[in-house]
């Protein structure tokens, strides 16, 4: 049997390399007849550079920028030709990253996605018509305004300074940032990779569905939730939306699906003319799954939670979607999984396994994550592979 491994990473234990290798291992183990060809992905989150890199032709530039409370981390952009154009690829993660930091650091009240723009700015310089930007796993809850301010070169406080303070935002301090950074971007394609589809403010916008996980608390999380929604407003004031061609009325760029990704990032570059596109779709097209999934009797997919935000464009629901095409059986094996076995199948999954199954369990698998993940896959290709 031919066995197609494709996880994402398992946020925060292992990369989706690392996740790919403890699986085949597993697999091995019980099934060591079966064909295992591994194809790590990423939804735009942590580790898009690397499984673009691993799939298209290029050359990655190295630079530095700045993490979410400005200090100095290593990063890289990686450009590609193709038909003539020639497209740098970033992963935001590599500067905003939620793993950038400790767990006492992390507070979206002060935390800034400067570092972005800093390398944007560094992709910009290698002289390309296309820039693909990879948004998940951010540390930061400021709705692109750090960012904004980086790619601009405009030295301001009040954006750079975390996502309460945008709550003074005043004109003055968008107008001139957003002149700035669409001339920076003149003749470039700007193309926005999110790992959801969640829009920047209400119930399911950036302050209340993430702002927690970045170590906020529910009252910060609702004093986030109204500094960005005052930002938006003077963002919207200071340059208006483009029109609506269906509707003859402005866009509404905060309702934007992906606009509350990355913290809002996704609704920072919607500001500055880019077009948003799923990740994990991105990614798959760049490693030409279609052709993999063609040639493979089963597609072995993770990551470290399977929940609800799983079904708004992470890496199980985009293979499964994918897989079906193929008409070929998607296992997907989670460090948790939160989703019932109906909500599930809706995706697609012919089956679904837990590493950790109970709470206890947790703790022991965060102890040793490649040899209970390996475990798990063993006991999986049990049930999966015809046995010999």
């Amino acid at each position: 049997m031919h066995v197609l491994i494709a996880p994402d990473c398992f946020t925060g234990t292992l990369t989706a390399t690392q996740a790919a290798e403890a699986i085949a291992q597993g697999w091995r183990r019980s099934a060591p007849h079966d064909l295992l060809t591994l194809l790590p992905l990423s939804d735009g989150g942590p580790g898009f550079l690397d499984v673009v890199a691993a799939a298209v032709p290029g050359e990655s530039i190295a630079t530095t920028v700045t993490d979410p409370l400005g200090r100095q981390v290593p990063a890289a952009v990686l450009v590609t030709e193709s038909d003539g154009r020639r497209t740098a690829w970033v992963e935001s993660a590599q500067a905003v990253g939620l793993h950038l930091l400790d767990e006492s650091e992390r507070d979206p009240a002060v935390t800034t996605s400067a570092g972005l723009g800093l390398l944007l700015r560094a992709a910009l310089s290698e002289g390309v018509d296309r820039l693909v930007v990879g948004l998940g796993g951010s540390g930061t809850n400021d709705a692109g305004a750090g960012m904004l301010a980086a790619l601009a070169g405009v030295d301001n406080q009040v954006l750079t300074g975390g996502g309460l303070g945008l709550g003074a935002t005043g004109a003055d301090d968008c107008l001139a940032a957003i002149e700035r950074a669409r001339a920076a971007l003149a003749g470039v394609e700007l193309v926005v990779a999110t790992d959801v589809d969640v829009p920047l403010l209400g119930l399911d916008g950036a302050s209340a569905t993430f702002a927690p996980q970045k170590g906020a608390s529910p009252e910060l999380a609702q004093q986030l939730e109204a500094s960005l929604g005052h930002y938006a407003s003077v963002v919207a004031t200071v340059s208006p939306p483009p029109t609506d061609l269906m509707t003859g009325r402005p866009r509404r760029l905060d309702r934007e699906p992906g606009a509350g990704a990355a913290g809002g990032i996704g609704y920072g570059l919607l500001t500055l003319g880019g077009h948003r596109v799923s990740g994990v779709e991105t990614t798959l097209t760049a490693v030409g799954v279609d052709q993999l999934l063609a040639a493979a009797d089963l597609v072995i997919t993770g990551e470290g939670s399977l929940d609800w935000q799983s079904r708004a464009g992470k890496v199980a629901a985009g293979v499964c979607e994918a897989a079906a095409r193929h008409a070929t059986p998607v296992v997907i094996i989670a460090g948790r999984v939160l989703l019932g076995r109906r909500e599930a199948m809706a995706m697609g999954a012919s089956g679904v396994y837990a590493v950790a199954e109970r709470l206890d369990d947790v703790d022991a698998s965060l102890l040793d994550p490649v040899g209970s993940l390996a475990d798990r896959a063993a006991r999986v290709a049990a049930t999966w592979s015809p046995q010999r």
